[in-house]
């Protein structure tokens, strides 16, 4: 925990000036508090027993001096409330984009696991409670810490044995504080688990909204979430049980002090040990030394939801990405594409089976090979090594006579382009979506990139060209349509190497050879891998790799893999009897 808080309190380092400022306004604010029961003692004890002309002509400077103060405190209060909440929206506004950059870094193998739902909740509703942790916690216990002392002191000035009465009870309101704290803290931290459960489950539904719709599911998302719900009232309940038992266990004990006081200061004046005007301004100074322990009260609250939600975005940000750049990891440049698999086995985790094992493959520069074989038989994954998104878990993979794993991930990745089946385009324009594939390039790069993928034709006709809005992952386009799009975008990349990840497989014939034909145009003096599940397409390849749980068990061209009337032959015979 110390670890934590320290990491904690770090995220005030850019904001120091505002945050002194801010201590500074709270420590006035809270001496203001404690003048004005010192000025009504004054005023009850001395002034009303002043001459009437003296009495008026005093009481107007006091008047003016306490307009003074009210103002002063209506600027420290307007500070704190304003620029410290800025304050903790910038500390906010930090935290997310470091979270946020750490996602970036995270391996596949992290995404796999993981809901995004879960990690939406991570980046919003975490990082607001934090934000208004860091800025309204420093304050409440500056100004709670002043107002007890202060009001203690004079207190004990007043009368010590009714100082002894308040204090006589305060142990036994911070040993139920404390026991009841460890217990709401780990009531909060669940209710996050719950509400992080409950963004996923609302993410997944909305995503697949059409796939609910055309099976006519409603009810069964409805009940689903409804379990999901439940869940979550469950644990908020749990949390406000013990919420509301220390609300109102320390309300009662400030409640008590209140009634000791009045009792033993009743029985303290009847027994003229103090006077009545001291005993009413014990009482109001109690008010003053009650309030921050409400202001207490509430900043555990405030404590336990920040500190929860900062526990778990450390959780995130100690998670180390598996894939990461070597130390001198050296940079590529000026590749031709010569890629090798040397003894390569991979599994995706220590307790799984290997998906690849003791692969040896050549691809020359500039040639154009195709991969086929069943499913399962690890034809992505072979091609997602290259790239390293995930890493070989034996042998290795060289670029040019690099190995990949020596390279920056940035600059081998940057010689790679991939045009997938599951299309992916961001919620845009098809502008910005075709400059993904290179963000500095011109308009008239992008234009070129597109009438190189087939594209530029559709696009023109759509409403407003190139800055049509294409809606979530493009779903106002086709599938063929979004695929050109994709194909465009690794045209404006220019990549010497093309991994082609089943490209063609859901579209129609007429789509299919349109994208075909762009395909085609990309990998001209390119080095080429396709993914092929229509074999159809890759009659042409110079060169066949059959893949299979054994590894690569035929290669040739299709004429004569055909000829030899193996596994190939039996794969196209059966797509061709379809």
């Amino acid at each position: 925990m110390r670890s934590n808080l320290k990491k904690m309190l770090s995220y005030y380092r850019p904001y120091l000036g505002v945050f002194f400022a801010d201590l500074f306004f709270a420590v006035l604010s809270a001496g203001i508090a404690l003048v004005f029961p010192l000025v009504v003692r004054y005023v009850t004890s001395t002034l009303i027993y002043q001459p009437k002309e003296e009495l008026v002509s005093q009481i107007l400077v006091i008047g003016a001096i306490l307009v003074g103060l009210v103002l002063v405190d209506l600027w420290c209060k307007f500070y704190i409330a304003s620029e410290g909440h800025v304050m903790g929206s910038k500390i906010e506004r930090d935290m997310r984009a470091e979270i946020f950059g750490h996602f970036q870094l995270l391996s596949f193998s992290y995404y796999d696991d993981q809901k995004v739902g879960q990690l939406m909740s991570r980046i919003t509703n975490d990082l607001f409670d934090i934000s208004e942790l860091l800025h309204h916690g420093p304050e409440n216990i500056i100004l709670s810490a002043i107002k007890l002392v202060g009001a203690m002191v004079i207190l004990s000035t007043i009368s010590p044995t009714l100082t002894l009465v308040a204090l006589a009870i305060l142990p036994f309101m911070f040993i139920f504080a404390y026991i009841m704290n460890g217990r709401m803290r780990k009531a909060f931290r669940n209710n996050r688990v719950k509400i992080a459960e409950i963004n996923a489950q609302i993410e997944d539904n909305l995503s697949g909204i059409r796939v609910v719709k055309s099976f006519a599911t409603e009810d069964v998302e409805n009940k689903k979430f409804a379990r999901g719900n439940e869940a979550f009232l469950k644990a908020k309940k749990n949390s406000y049980f013990y919420m509301g038992s220390f609300h109102a266990g320390l309300g009662s004990f400030t409640t008590l002090i209140q009634v000791a006081i009045i009792v033993v200061g009743t029985i303290l004046v009847a027994n003229t040990s103090i006077d009545v005007t001291d005993l009413v301004t014990f009482l109001l100074y109690i008010s003053v030394f009650t309030d921050p322990i409400r202001t207490l009260i509430d900043f555990t609250e405030q404590f336990q939801n920040g500190y929860s939600g900062f526990e778990r975005f450390c959780e995130i940000m100690a998670i180390e990405p598996e894939i990461a750049d070597k130390e001198n990891a050296q940079t590529l440049e000026n590749v031709r594409g010569d890629i090798k698999f040397e003894n390569v086995s991979f599994s995706y985790g220590e307790n799984t089976d290997m998906v690849l094992s003791n692969v040896d493959l050549d691809v020359a520069a500039g040639s154009y090979t195709a991969i086929v074989g069943s499913s399962g038989a690890g034809k992505t994954t072979l091609c997602s090594l290259i790239p390293r998104f995930y890493d070989v878990t034996g042998g290795s993979i060289k670029l040019d006579g690099f190995d990949v794993r020596d390279v920056t991930l940035k600059s081998l990745r940057r010689q790679i382009g991939i045009v997938q089946q599951d299309v992916y385009l961001f919620a845009g324009t098809v502008y910005e979506n075709i400059l993904y594939g290179r963000p500095d390039a011109t308009e008239e790069e992008v234009i070129e990139a597109a009438k190189n993928a087939n594209a530029h034709e559709f696009i023109m006709s759509l409403p407003d060209g190139y800055n049509t809005d294409i809606g979530q992952r493009g779903v106002k386009l086709s599938g063929g349509q979004k695929q050109r799009l994709s194909i465009a975008r690794v045209f404006l990349k220019n990549p010497p190497v093309l991994i082609f990840d089943e490209a063609t497989s859901a579209l129609d014939n007429e789509s299919e050879k349109v994208v075909q034909d762009s395909l085609e145009k990309l990998a001209k003096n390119r080095t080429t891998l396709v993914i092929a599940h229509r074999l159809s397409t890759i009659r042409n390849a110079e060169r066949i790799i059959v893949l299979s749980e054994n590894g690569i068990e035929e290669e040739g061209t299709h004429d004569a893999l055909i000829e030899k009337n193996g596994t190939y032959a039996h794969l196209y015979k059966m797509q061709f009897e379809r």
